[in-house]
C-alpha cells in the first residue's frame, strides 16, 4: 500500500500533521507512507520512522505553473492508495486532481468536494482538550476505520548526539545546573503574533520574581535587536538569569536545547509546538486575532495553559470578524496587559518547578 500525506505550510502545521503519519504507521505497519511539505520544514521530521520518503514542495512550485505540473506528474507516476490533504488549498487540490490516487480524504469546503472520494466535515469547535489543530487532523483518518488506539501526540526525535551536543553548549555557556530552565518563546512569526516587547520584559520579570530559573531567549540572530530591547528592559535581577547568547546555529539545535529545558513559555508558534512534541510543559501568549481554540492543545489548566486578550476583555471581541481583528492586532496588543495574567504565570510555574 502507498500513502501520501499532504500538508504545506509552517512548520507548526508539519509536526501536527505527522501524527497522521505516525498512526497510519501503526494501523498499516509495511505501507509506504510519504509525506508533502515544504522544505523549511523538514528538520522537524527527522529520525521519524513512520515517514518512509520526504517530498519537497520547493518555492519554484509556487511560483510556476510548470513546475508545479511536473511535481503533479511525479505523484501521478507513484500510484498512491490513498492521498491524505490536510493542506486543501488551491496548490494541493491540483496534484490531488492529478494524482490519479484510488481513495483520497480532506476537509469538506463547498465546490472542491468532487475532488476526494472521503470528504471530512471541518468542525469549528473542539470536543476535547486535545485543540482543533489536533482534532482535525485525526478526523482525516476516521473514513479509514483503523483498528488501533488512536496516538494524538506529535513527537519529535532527538538523538543521542544532539543531545551530548546540546549539553556541550549549556556547559560552555556556564548555565546553572542546579536550576531549572525556561525557555522563552520571544518572537511570533510575525509581528501580528508577537506580544508587545515591553510586555514580554515584563512577563520575563515575573517568571524571574517568581521562579529561580535560568532564562534562553528563541530567536534568530536576524531578530537580534528586538532579543536585545527585551533583555534591556528587563529588571538587573532578572538580567543575570537570562543567558542571552545561548542559541542554537540551526533548527536541529535548537529543538536539542529545548530538549534541555524544563518549560517554555511565550509567544504561540514553531518554537511552541516542537516544545509540546518534547513533552515540555507551556504557558502560552496568544495573538488577539488568532483562535485560541484552534491551537491550545493539551490543556489541562496545570502542564499546558494559554492566556487570549479575549479571555479578560471579551467586549473588544464582539461584532469582530477575524479580518477586522487581524488588522487591530497591534492596538488589540496594547489592551493584552501583563498583569491580566500575572497570577496564571506564578501558578503555573509553581506547577511545574515542584514536578520532576
Amino acid at each position: 500500500m502507498k500513502i501520501l500525506v499532504i500538508q504545506q505550510k509552517m512548520i507548526g502545521d508539519v509536526l501536527v500533521s505527522s501524527i497522521i503519519c505516525n498512526n497510519l504507521r501503526t494501523a498499516y505497519p509495511d505501507a509506504q507512507i510519504d509525506y508533502l511539505v515544504y522544505s523549511s520544514t523538514t528538520p522537524v521530521l527527522e529520525g521519524n520512522s513512520s515517514i518512509d520518503n520526504i517530498i519537497l514542495f520547493e518555492e519554484k512550485h509556487r511560483k510556476s505553473k510548470k513546475e508545479l505540473l511536473n511535481l503533479a506528474f511525479q505523484i501521478r507516476k507513484e500510484k498512491y492508495d490513498l492521498l491524505i490533504d490536510a493542506y486543501s488549498k488551491l496548490e494541493s487540490w491540483i496534484l490531488v486532481l492529478l494524482s490519479n490516487a484510488k481513495r483520497k480524504i480532506s476537509y469538506k469546503k463547498p465546490g472542491r468536494n468532487f475532488l476526494y472520494t472521503d470528504n471530512v466535515p471541518f468542525e469549528p469547535f473542539p470536543k476535547t482538550n486535545l485543540g482543533l489543530a489536533i482534532e482535525r487532523r485525526l478526523s482525516l483518518l476516521e473514513p479509514l476505520d483503523l483498528k488501533i488506539k488512536i496516538d494524538p501526540i506529535p513527537k519529535l526525535f532527538v538523538s543521542e548526539k544532539e543531545n551530548q551536543e546540546a549539553i556541550a553548549i549549556f556547559e560552555k555557556h556556564l548555565v546553572r545546573k542546579d536550576r531549572k530552565t525556561v525557555m522563552i518563546s520571544l518572537l511570533g512569526s510575525e509581528k501580528l503574533k508577537t506580544y508587545p516587547l515591553d510586555f514580554m520584559a515584563k512577563v520575563i520579570d515575573y517568571v524571574a520574581d517568581n521562579a529561580d530559573v535560568n532564562i534562553l531567549f528563541n530567536y534568530f540572530p536576524k531578530q537580534f535587536e528586538e532579543a536585545k530591547a527585551v533583555f534591556n528592559a528587563c529588571k538587573p535581577s532578572t538580567q543575570e538569569k537570562i543567558y542571552f547568547d545561548l542559541l542554537g546555529g540551526d533548527l536541529r539545535s535548537f529543538i536539542g536545547i529545548v530538549n534541555q529545558c524544563d518549560f517554555i513559555i511565550g509567544n504561540d508558534g514553531g518554537a511552541i509546538n516542537m516544545a509540546k512534541a518534547l513533552e515540555k510543559p507551556s504557558f502560552i501568549i496568544f495573538s488577539p486575532w488568532i483562535e485560541k481554540k484552534i491551537w491550545a492543545t493539551f490543556e489541562d489548566g496545570i502542564h499546558h495553559l494559554s492566556v487570549h486578550l479575549k479571555d479578560y476583555r471579551p467586549d473588544l471581541f464582539e461584532n469582530k470578524t477575524e479580518k477586522m481583528l487581524k488588522k487591530d492586532a497591534l492596538s488589540l496588543y496594547k489592551e493584552f496587559k501583563p498583569e491580566f495574567f500575572a497570577a496564571k504565570i506564578e501558578s503555573f510555574l509553581i506547577q511545574n518547578l515542584s514536578t520532576k
